[in-house]
């Protein structure tokens, strides 16, 4: 008996006591920890990178492109270093001839207003604002800036205006009359004139001769371009 006592003690303790013993389980290592950097997907790499582009542009986006233009010019002539006086003034008379010739183009029956635009953009003109802020820039620095800058100012916008009358009657614009584009023609021409009064005496005299030399060597396509002054005008223009 004693003996099934203890297998009935032995049977009891694995039938009863085992459901309330805590089964031992096996130890599992914790997942491993992977040190990887975050990539963001690349649209958001590119959105912030043109945020970044368009807070870095906002200041210049509020600034009309005629001003953002005008003031690089005003920066490039000041740095550049200016050629002589006398190599500008030239350039600047013809572009009074240029200006007046188109006058005389408007004044044809059906003027071609697109060969008038394209006028405007060719030959001295072409250079037109460059060398009038380098005589401007001269003007300042003998006590003139204010009035040269004033004339500088008020021909290119005369240029500007005309401009956009020759574009609208190239559209058939009604709004756009030749009587209007003279009186732009007229302020432009006013402006130079009272640009070049800045210029000494003796400089305006010289450049004078040189551009009517010029427009007179333009007429004869034949001749040659010995003085070396007239080679020095036609390498700026």
């Amino acid at each position: 008996m004693l003996a099934m006592a203890r297998v009935g003690s032995t049977l009891f303790t694995s039938t009863a006591l085992a459901p309330n013993l805590a089964v031992k389980q096996p130890k599992r290592s914790p997942p491993p920890v992977r040190c990887s950097s975050f990539s963001p997907p690349s649209t958001w790499r590119e959105s912030r990178r043109l945020v970044s582009i368009s807070i870095l542009l906002s200041p210049l986006l509020l600034i009309p492109n005629h001003a953002i233009a005008a003031s690089f010019m005003d920066k490039y002539v000041k740095r550049k270093k200016l050629d002589p006086l006398e190599a500008y003034v030239p350039a600047v008379i013809l572009s009074q001839f240029q200006i007046r010739d188109l006058e005389k183009t408007l004044e044809a029956d059906e003027p071609q207003y697109d060969s008038c635009r394209s006028l405007l953009r060719s030959g001295p003109a072409g250079s037109l604002r460059i060398n009038i802020r380098a005589v401007a820039q001269y003007a300042s620095e003998s006590g003139n800036g204010k009035t040269a800058s004033d004339d500088v100012d008020q021909c290119l916008r005369a240029l500007e205006e005309l401009d956009s009358l020759l574009l609208h009657a190239s559209r058939k614009d009604p709004g756009a009359s030749v009587k209007s584009m003279k009186a732009q023609i007229i302020v432009a021409l006013d402006s130079l004139e009272g640009l070049l009064k800045t210029v000494p005496p003796d400089v305006l005299d010289k450049g004078k001769a040189i551009a009517d030399s010029y427009r007179n060597l333009d007429e004869e396509p034949d001749s040659q371009v010995i003085d070396p002054e007239l080679k020095q005008l036609e390498s700026i223009l």
